[in-house]
């Protein structure tokens, strides 16, 4: 089985079903993961645009397919690492972002985004793999 983690966004357009046909292709056969901070993003949305029950159901139905990985200890570790080497380079990272990046570190999972400029740090200095969304 091959796991690939969806970012917050990639996991929207996802649920929308407006991934395109090649994206659709390359997910194909891989085993959908997103973090606990894409659930927790996909929630305050979920509030925030006051979605109604039939969305909601929707959205549930969705989260049910996919794995949720968890923090834990070397995930909350890889994190303060991370984001110390960051601000260190002179370029401090998001926290979300940093969250993200460190599940997949610890998972040694690939991330797939659109955002890919957002996670370009983490892959040249901490060897976060990017899978190709394009």
């Amino acid at each position: 089985m091959t796991f690939i983690v969806l970012d917050t966004d990639v996991a929207s357009t996802s649920i929308r079903n407006r991934l395109s046909d090649r994206l659709r292709a390359r997910l194909a056969g891989q085993t959908a993961c997103i973090t606990f901070v894409t659930l927790g993003e996909l929630t305050k949305w979920t509030a925030i645009r006051d979605w109604g029950p039939r969305r909601l159901s929707d959205l549930d139905r969705w989260q049910a397919g996919v794995i949720v990985l968890p923090y834990d200890r070397a995930v909350c570790k890889t994190w303060g690492l991370v984001q110390a080497r960051a601000q260190r380079r002179g370029r401090p990272r998001p926290v979300n972002d940093t969250w993200i990046a460190a599940c997949c570190l610890v998972n040694d999972v690939p991330l797939a985004t659109f955002n890919i400029k957002d996670f370009s740090d983490f892959a040249e200095h901490e060897g976060l793999r990017l899978f190709d969304v394009g």
